[in-house]
């Protein structure tokens, strides 16, 4: 039987156009029960999605809990297209039957993990299509062999988001932002053998990290641009959100942070760390890009929802690309290009951060650093 495709709209057609009599539901303060009710009237207009969905929240959070916590992998066939993308850091999968494999190898490894949905920011409708960024808390065990080597038995936290583009219940495009290098150091793991393994597959593979010179930040000796690019907003809050990380990360403005953030704001980064107050942002910030000195940040996509709590949530997709030139995360300067991808979520009230989840993974940026070292050895 043939498999229907939909026909794909490009992330600038995703716009908001949520109708005022929708009441689509909001993760926060909600336990998963009423996130995937059972008698809930459809409230939302969804064409060509299955009957059990009642607006696209509901459909996220159902569908990622009946493929992974139900252990359902099979209704992958008929919530992705066969064709589908899948974005990580370190690698890319375009076709739904890698898909199957990467689930099936993932349960494998961690039997008993769990993910719970921690927010959904989305824009779109059933006509363009969806675009999701889920936010998703997990725990579980390390109790069977697999990429991380024999089971430590050991307990593990981590945060993962996944931002879909969606049309008529199957995905077509994602990008997953993970945080691998939290979950090594919780089962004690060295992180140096494993990110050589992984980038001596990749190299036997013809797999290189590539120098390809100035990544555009400053062409030439002009500095950075003034103002930023603010063509993907689809709102002024978004627009304005866009404007001050371009100037935190691009114009090295880091007094942004006393400006934006509140006092007692929040802060969920790499490696679960917690941090409180602006200083812990400050502090992450220069690091990260103390790693890169000469990084550009670059925002792919942006969406919002008001927020139960009050003000608006923020999701950002963004990439980060330079080369390690400075300490920072990653110990001595070696030089080697670095691709970081990465989704951030943020909570803001009256013009304000008071909290923000960070998602990217060190273990990408080691790994890439090894590579580096391998092709330079030829």
């Amino acid at each position: 039987m043939s498999d229907p495709q939909p026909t794909r709209p490009s992330p600038s057609q995703i716009v908001s156009t949520t109708a005022p009599a929708e009441q689509v539901l909001h993760v926060e303060r909600h336990d998963f029960v009423d996130l995937v009710p059972t008698n809930r009237p459809r409230s939302q207009s969804l064409r060509g999605f299955d009957p059990c969905y009642t607006d696209i929240v509901d459909y996220i959070v159902r569908c990622t809990h009946r493929i992974w916590d139900e252990r359902d992998i099979g209704l992958i066939y008929s919530h992705y297209t066969s064709n589908s993308d899948v974005y990580y850091n370190l690698k890319s999968v375009h076709s739904r039957e890698d898909i199957v494999r990467d689930t099936i190898e993932r349960l494998a490894a961690f039997p008993d993990r769990r993910g719970m949905a921690t927010q959904v920011i989305w824009n779109g409708n059933d006509v363009d299509g969806f675009y999701s960024s889920h936010l998703v808390t997990g725990a579980g065990r390390h109790t069977q062999e697999g990429a991380y080597g024999r089971p430590t038995g050991r307990a593990f936290n981590t945060r993962t988001i996944a931002d879909c583009m969606v049309l008529e219940n199957r995905i077509y495009r994602e990008w997953i932002a993970t945080d691998g290098m939290g979950v090594v150091r919780q089962l004690g793991l060295d992180p140096h053998p494993i990110a050589e393994a992984t980038a001596r597959e990749m190299f036997a593979r013809g797999q290189a990290v590539l120098d390809i010179g100035e990544n555009r930040r400053m062409i030439g000796q002009y500095p950075p641009e003034a103002e930023a690019d603010v063509s993907i907003a689809n709102t002024d809050s978004e627009a304005v959100l866009l404007g001050w990380l371009h100037e935190m990360f691009n114009r090295r403005m880091l007094g942004e942070v006393d400006r934006r953030y509140a006092a007692n704001m929040m802060y969920h980064g790499s490696n679960m760390r917690n941090l409180y107050g602006r200083a812990g942002v400050l502090n992450r910030t220069l690091q990260l890009i103390a790693t890169m000195p000469d990084c550009v940040y670059i925002p792919q996509h942006i969406c919002s929802v008001p927020s139960e709590e009050g003000g608006e949530k923020i999701a950002v997709r963004w990439i980060m690309e330079g080369r390690h030139l400075g300490h920072g995360l990653m110990g001595a300067p070696t030089g080697h290009r670095i691709f970081l991808l990465g989704i951030s979520h943020y909570h803001i009230i009256n013009g304000q951060v008071v909290e923000q989840w960070d998602v990217y993974d060190e273990m990408a940026m080691l790994t890439q650093i090894k590579l580096g070292a391998l092709g330079a050895l030829g």
